[in-house]
């Protein structure tokens, strides 16, 4: 069956020119203003304070910018776009008053809503980034820390998902993709890979090992290029 292709997608790849430019912009201005995002993720996450509060302060800048811009061509139509720009400015705003009360942990949990928020737009109108790809490795990477490492099989299985996922990672990497990328994928792929050595061997204390070892080969590689 012949696969359509979305409205959006279609303009960007025979080059509209007015609509592809105004799309273009927008989503490279997105785009950087999640990498200050993604920074304060980790600074909280790390228990750096100072770090947070300039991260977020630059995020909410950024995110302010955007918030003031009429909405781009391709979010035109979406009734919650709005909405959207809304509930990230106030999550950053409540994620702000928490790391000002010294409370990082829940300054982090409370920042991880804003993946959703642009998760949940990109989705609406037809748009899968890497960082959506990124986004859904990390929502499976959760669950699968959270599995006993006990249930050998049900590991190995959750495994086939996390690299199943992966492997859509490793097939559209970022416009920014460098030599680091190279390094930092590998290093994730190196966890998952050890994952599923574990999971097949049965061994509950390599399985809690190599589970142990998901998250931070992902939190380098999110920080820089997620």
């Amino acid at each position: 069956m012949k696969r359509l292709i979305p409205a959006t997608l279609l303009a960007l790849s025979i080059g509209l020119p007015a609509f592809a430019g105004e799309v273009g912009d927008f989503e490279t201005k997105l785009r950087a203003a999640y990498g200050d995002y993604r920074t304060a993720l980790f600074t909280t996450n790390m228990g750096k304070a100072p770090e947070s509060t300039a991260s977020l302060g630059k995020f909410a800048k950024a995110w302010s910018a955007i918030a003031a811009e009429p909405a781009p061509p391709h979010y035109a139509d979406d009734g919650k776009y709005a909405e959207t720009l809304a509930a990230v400015t106030k999550i950053t705003e409540a994620a702000t008053a928490e790391v000002a009360a010294g409370e990082l942990t829940k300054a982090h949990d409370t920042l991880e809503g804003i993946r959703d928020q642009i998760g949940d737009l990109h989705i609406r109108n037809d748009i899968y980034s890497f960082s959506d790809r990124m986004n859904a490795y990390h929502a499976r990477m959760e669950e699968v820390i959270a599995l006993d490492p006990t249930d050998a099989a049900g590991v190995h299985a959750e495994t086939a998902v996390l690299k199943y996922l992966l492997g859509d990672v490793v097939a559209h990497p970022p416009k920014e993709a460098d030599a680091s990328y190279k390094d930092l994928l590998g290093a994730v792929e190196a966890s998952v890979a050890k994952l599923e050595g574990a999971a097949k061997s049965g061994d509950a204390t390599a399985i809690k090992a190599a589970i142990d070892g998901l998250k931070a080969p992902y939190s380098k590689l999110f920080l820089k290029f997620g």
